[in-house]
């Protein structure tokens, strides 16, 4: 086959045919069963930032992203199967300069016929919003929004994970669990408001104090925990001085100095332990290391 356009130009239908293709507002391609570009209409072209004439003979493979590549010929290999089908599959294509959009690409299968050899023709969609929207809601399942840390949710998952990383590599894993002191009365005295702003606040300096490594979570109300991956004691012991060295300075919320400490419980795990029921053990190994760090403080 030349070229669909050596179809959709002959006149009468054909040719209202390949006026539609040139003016889809969507990507619109013919392509060689093997993916080879034989015409492409303008918004394709206007989609990758590219002339049509540059784009014709691209194999759309190259135009994929490396990392998508594998599922896209995995794609091409099930239509070769199902020819009768309508095939979809997401993945992101290459921008002139090396940035990608996302897309998706609706593909079907058109026999031989005519002289025609087989071909395939593809509608092509700018997802990159959707993704967009997908990837916020994502977060938000799985971060607090006061704060920005993960949550509950996702602290427990990282947590998991850690656990089985220490178990393979033979590391260690601490949690540390921790409880404001004296939240309620800040509430009270200040408002939920500026309690608010005393959370966020005290986040950002549990953030401060963290390796690399280390992981912050808000597990809710005046809950915060922290995970320290590849950690004995002593390294965790030592985060822990760094914060309430980071909270001798008060808050200061509008002018008014905020007074802030904190209740903490260390939970540890050694390299190499069983992880079956890691997670519930060392959270309540921490939670009532740190209640216990609490009634000290109030004695």
């Amino acid at each position: 086959m030349s070229r669909s356009g050596d179809v959709t130009r002959r006149g009468g239908p054909h040719a209202s045919l390949h006026a539609a293709f040139q003016h889809a507002p969507m990507g619109m391609a013919v392509t060689t069963v093997d993916g080879v570009l034989l015409e492409v209409n303008p918004a394709l072209g206007r989609l990758l930032r590219r002339t049509p004439d540059a784009l014709t003979g691209t194999s759309l493979f190259d135009l994929t992203h490396p990392d998508d590549r594998d599922g896209a010929h995995r794609s091409c290999a099930a239509l070769r199967v199902h020819r009768s089908s309508l095939w979809r599959h997401e993945c992101r294509f290459l921008r002139t300069g090396g940035e990608h959009v996302a897309v998706q690409v609706a593909t079907s299968w058109v026999d031989a016929d005519g002289g025609q050899p087989a071909h395939l023709v593809m509608v092509i969609e700018d997802i990159g919003d959707r993704k967009a929207v997908e990837a916020g809601l994502r977060h938000q399942a799985v971060h607090d929004p006061l704060t920005g840390l993960p949550n509950r949710v996702l602290f427990r998952d990282r947590l998991q994970h850690a656990l089985d990383r220490g178990h393979r590599e033979g590391t260690e894993t601490c949690v540390l669990m921790i409880d404001l002191d004296g939240f309620k009365a800040i509430n009270d005295r200040y408002g939920h408001p500026v309690g608010d702003r005393v959370l966020a606040a005290f986040a950002g300096r549990l953030t401060a104090a963290l390796r690399a490594s280390d992981t912050a979570a808000r597990l809710g109300g005046d809950e915060f925990a922290v995970i320290c991956e590849r950690s004995a004691p002593y390294d965790a012991e030592a985060l822990v001085a760094r914060l309430h060295t980071l909270l001798v300075e008060p808050f200061d919320l509008d002018g008014s100095p905020v007074v802030v400490r904190c209740s903490i419980g260390l939970g540890h795990v050694d390299g190499g332990t069983d992880t079956s029921a890691g997670v519930a053990t060392l959270i309540g190994d921490a939670d009532r290391r740190m209640y216990a760090d609490k009634r000290r403080s109030r004695d």
